[in-house]
């Protein structure tokens, strides 16, 4: 089983990374492969909602959206970080999720996710509502830990010195593994995804 871990920060060795890593070290341990999937400094399109979306995913193949979304199909579980701007998540991981899950909602579909952010002092509550969002439309299980799943930090590695927000990390990849665990379990049993019937788009109420 693996987990696919999206850093949203520009920063490699920032404070998201930091969140990230305490994920990443409790989920081997607990027997869970990983990948941390860096959102780079390149370009990121937005989506222009054109339609054109294929079985690769977005038509735009000029940036790093469609090598997500191939990582996506593969893995079985996820973590998306993100840190803090203006209440709000960074728009370049917007821009990847947005195409991401308006592409290829079958890549995500019936898989464990969490959100996790990371601030100088405010604006998490938001961030973690915005990021929750694409698992909620999506028939998603959303992963919870023993708090919001925020760590504090501002200057380089400063994160590190949030002792409970590192715990509710590595609580969180417990929680993680174990859905995990339970869902491999289920499939050994034969236990079938839920049916999700046609959806219905209610433009207007008559």
């Amino acid at each position: 089983m693996k987990v696919l871990l999206l850093n949203g920060s520009i920063h490699t060795d920032g404070n998201t990374m930091v969140a990230l890593s305490e994920i990443e070290k409790e989920l081997n341990e607990q027997g869970i492969e990983t990948e941390i999937f860096q959102i780079g400094v390149k370009p990121i399109r937005d989506c222009i909602g054109c339609g054109k979306c294929s079985e690769k995913g977005c038509i735009f193949e000029d940036d790093i959206c469609n090598e997500f979304i191939q990582k996506a199909y593969e893995a079985d579980g996820f973590v998306f970080g993100s840190p803090v701007y203006y209440a709000h998540p960074s728009g370049r991981i917007l821009s990847l999720l947005d195409r991401a899950f308006y592409s290829s909602k079958k890549a995500f579909a019936f898989k464990p996710v969490a959100s996790i952010c990371v601030a100088r002092r405010g604006g998490t509550s938001t961030t973690f509502d915005v990021l929750n969002k694409y698992a909620t439309i999506t028939n998603m299980i959303l992963v919870g830990s023993s708090y919001w799943n925020n760590v504090f930090g501002c200057q380089k590695k400063e994160a590190m010195q949030d002792e409970e927000g590192l715990q509710v990390m590595r609580n969180l990849a417990r929680n993680m593994a174990w859905i995990l665990n339970c869902i491999q379990a289920g499939k050994e049993k034969g236990i079938e995804k839920p049916k999700v019937e046609h959806q219905y788009h209610t433009n207007f109420i008559r």
